[in-house]
């Protein structure tokens, strides 16, 4: 018999944040085996267990893994403000909570993963994970060995200073940037601290997991193992 926490399997089933579910929980909205259920200690086997919230039986959802080509102009976010695209309204015709792992801003394109598996998401992200993200960079201007070295030497970004772990220049107005950090927009301040001109930024590869030919806007399904190549 394998246990797990009423929360998590709440949780994984989609209904909502593990906060959120525990407020649930707290507040007498969930019954087990139709008892209400409050303790957030609560154990369940989930293939034996009838799970219920306001009478609605829950059952654990089928783990789902994608990588995705962002477009431009879609944010990696569940919380929509008036009218704007977010990543997941490409994934219309699944039923299934699905999230992003980690974020790409509104205006970068490229590499993200998308899933409803919290547990491979939280370990992808972590920060202990040290796993490379490469880039491409596009520029107005051609590139120097001034500039190179200005990229190379590092900024502070979120009050921490960082380095990329790799510049190199592909050819005149292109570079690639590797980093390991996540901190917010990193790239593009580390650009403008070298007063460079941004044309497009695009992620092209996190640890061993590569974009490759997937065309912008498309996505493809893809295992839990192929996921956890990025490590």
């Amino acid at each position: 018999m394998s246990l797990k926490r009423l929360n998590k399997f709440l949780s994984h089933a989609g209904i909502a944040s593990r906060r959120k579910v525990e407020e649930l929980i707290l507040n007498n909205k969930v019954k087990v085996n139709n008892v209400i259920t409050n303790d957030l200690s609560t154990k369940i086997d989930s293939s034996k267990d009838k799970v219920t919230i306001n009478n609605k039986l829950i059952k654990e959802q089928q783990k789902l893994y994608f990588i995705l080509n962002k477009p431009k102009g879609y944010l990696c976010s569940n919380q929509r403000k008036d009218d704007e695209k977010l990543v997941i309204d490409l994934f219309e015709n699944f039923n299934e909570r699905l999230f992003t792992v980690g974020r790409l801003d509104k205006d970068t394109t490229g590499l993200i993963m998308v899933t409803n598996d919290g547990d491979a998401a939280n370990k992808i992200i972590h920060p202990s994970s040290n796993i490379e993200k490469e880039y491409l960079i596009k520029i107005k201007e051609s590139i120097k060995d001034t500039d190179l070295k200005k990229i190379s030497k590092g900024c502070f970004v979120e009050n921490q200073f960082i380095k990329p772990k790799s510049v190199k220049k592909i050819r005149n107005g292109t570079l690639k940037i590797i980093i390991t950090e996540g901190k917010k927009r990193e790239i593009r301040i580390m650009i403008k601290k070298a007063n460079l001109s941004l044309i497009s930024l695009s992620r092209i590869r996190v640890g061993n997991l590569k974009l490759g030919s997937l065309e912008i806007g498309f996505f493809k399904q893809v295992k839990l193992n192929d996921l956890l190549k990025v490590f």
